[in-house]
């Protein structure tokens, strides 16, 4: 075999690990906190779809619910040339869109989940330049559902006495339901909210503010929250306090299992649907799509991602006994 041959034989088998290495796509998650139940589905959902294709990897990035660590892990990210796409679920939807378009500039395909990026929280097609694609549910149409569902419970009750756990003020999307659930309640004289409280997304911090409220409130007839899990340190306090929580409109957001468990059982009243892990699977298959070459829409709405009733009640469930959430809580 003379030499050019041999070459030329070296050379293409050398090029066949290369081609496929240069095909293979590596996908970031960046999550708002790696530790937060929710984010955690929304990669299991990433991971399960990955698990389809032979060419994808992906790895999550823990955003501690700190916008400045996640602006700069898209800094890094960038910086780095490693991945081919970034998956985000943002904590600061406005301070972060500017990162996001130095990714796009630099040829890296972003998606975001649970909210859109950019001023607008209700425009869900991207308003960053380049963005790929937003999978999400308009934050106000969701608590509108929860706020007209405490309007019909209040509708015999005067004074009706509400009370909100929130997630954080300072951000943007929990400001855009709080500003949502004041607007609906506002509009009846019988309602009114008593206290507000920040649960931070977590059982612990919720107990807390719960206990604080209950200290000077003690007579209330609802508690509206925009996440299961300030429901559930919101129910220690209220068995603390030696309250009937049965007698209490609870109504919280995210529908995991410990949330249908509890209405199940019926100790909570309702929750609002949401699909972590559909909402994963979709931007990760959009992602990979995009990376091929492929045309996709920039807004999938997170409510076509499952057929259920916007909020979730014991006589629903009741009549869906197979029904599954997406994630534990």
């Amino acid at each position: 075999m003379n030499t050019a041959l041999k070459a030329a034989i070296f050379f293409s088998t050398m090029a066949a690990p290369l081609a496929a290495q240069a095909e293979d796509f590596n996908v970031a998650f960046l999550a708002a906190s790696s530790q937060n139940g929710f984010n955690q589905a929304i990669y299991d959902g990433i991971k399960e779809a990955a698990s389809g294709y032979d060419n994808v990897n992906t790895q999550i990035f823990d955003g501690e619910f700190s916008a400045t660590a996640q602006f700069s892990q898209v800094e890094d990210i960038v910086a780095g040339g490693k991945f081919d796409a970034i998956i985000i679920t943002p904590n600061d939807t406005v301070g972060i869109a500017t990162a996001l378009e130095d990714a796009v500039k630099a040829g890296v395909k972003v998606g975001t989940t649970l909210f859109p990026v950019g001023p607008e929280l209700t425009e869900m097609d991207p308003q960053v330049p380049g963005l790929t694609v937003t999978v999400a549910s308009n934050p106000v149409v969701g608590a509108t559902a929860q706020a007209n569902a405490v309007v019909d419970y209040c509708a015999d009750k005067d004074p009706c006495k509400v009370v909100v756990l929130i997630g954080q003020l300072v951000f943007p999307f929990d400001n855009v339901r709080n500003d949502t659930y004041k607007e609906i309640l506002g509009e009846h004289d019988n309602i009114e909210i008593v206290a507000t409280g920040e649960g931070n997304y977590s059982p612990q911090d919720s107990m807390i503010a719960m206990q604080d409220i209950l200290q000077a409130n003690r007579d209330i007839d609802v508690v509206l929250s925009n996440a299961d899990q300030h429901l559930m340190g919101a129910e220690v306090a209220i068995a603390d306090a030696g309250l009937d929580i049965t007698q209490i409109y609870t109504l919280g957001g995210g529908l995991n299992q410990i949330a249908v468990d509890a209405i199940k059982a019926g100790s909570w009243s309702g929750t609002l649907a949401q699909f972590p892990k559909s909402m994963g699977a979709a931007a990760l298959d959009t992602m990979v799509e995009t990376l091929n070459g492929e045309t996709v829409p920039t807004w999938i709405d997170e409510y076509s991602l499952r057929e259920t009733p916007k909020i979730i009640t014991k006589e629903w469930l009741d009549e869906n006994q197979d029904f599954e959430p997406e994630w534990q809580g």
